[in-house]
């Protein structure tokens, strides 16, 4: 039996799966790049719990009671900051990435004029997702221990009038 994913909202209870599933996911980003310091590596549970506790939105996919996935949009002004997506190794390539990042925007639609996220610069598969949900680079820049990052943006799009 093929059982999909659902995606919620996560709340302060999520924090500690949150971080399981992210350092996981992380992992093979810490390896490609020689850096175990990557930021979703060396966050803290307490750092996880505040950010659930703030006013950024945090999305948590689940299979059953298994929290598989997560991602956050910080909004900052007209721009929604999307980052950490993370999703457990073992449900990676089954469409999941990309399924929360089409929840994250929906979930800030009608309050921002653009997305944006960065990635690194040399990560295919990400890039792949990324520009296949209509994402652009628009610059490239370093993170404070060197790695080149692609700093990616998209518009938002406008939800459809009903009243024409």
């Amino acid at each position: 039996m093929n059982v999909e994913a659902t995606i919620v909202p996560a709340g302060v209870a999520d924090a500690g799966e949150i971080l399981t599933v992210q350092r996981a996911a992380y992992l093979t980003e810490a390896q490609h790049y020689a850096d175990p310091f990557l930021p979703p590596l060396t966050e803290t549970l307490d750092e996880v719990r505040a950010v659930l506790s703030g006013p950024t939105i945090v999305l948590a996919a689940r299979l059953g009671h298994r929290l598989v996935g997560s991602v956050r949009a910080h909004l900052d002004g007209d721009t929604a900051h999307v980052g950490r997506l993370s999703v457990a190794p073992d449900q990676q390539g089954r469409g999941l990435g990309g399924r929360l990042l089409t929840a994250i925007e929906a979930a800030c639609t009608g309050r921002v004029a653009r997305f944006t996220l960065f990635t690194g610069a040399a990560s295919a598969r990400n890039l792949r997702l990324y520009e296949g949900h209509g994402y652009r680079i628009v610059a490239h820049r370093p993170d404070p221990n060197g790695i080149q990052l692609a700093v990616l943006e998209k518009p938002a799009v406008s939800p459809a009038r009903t009243d024409a």
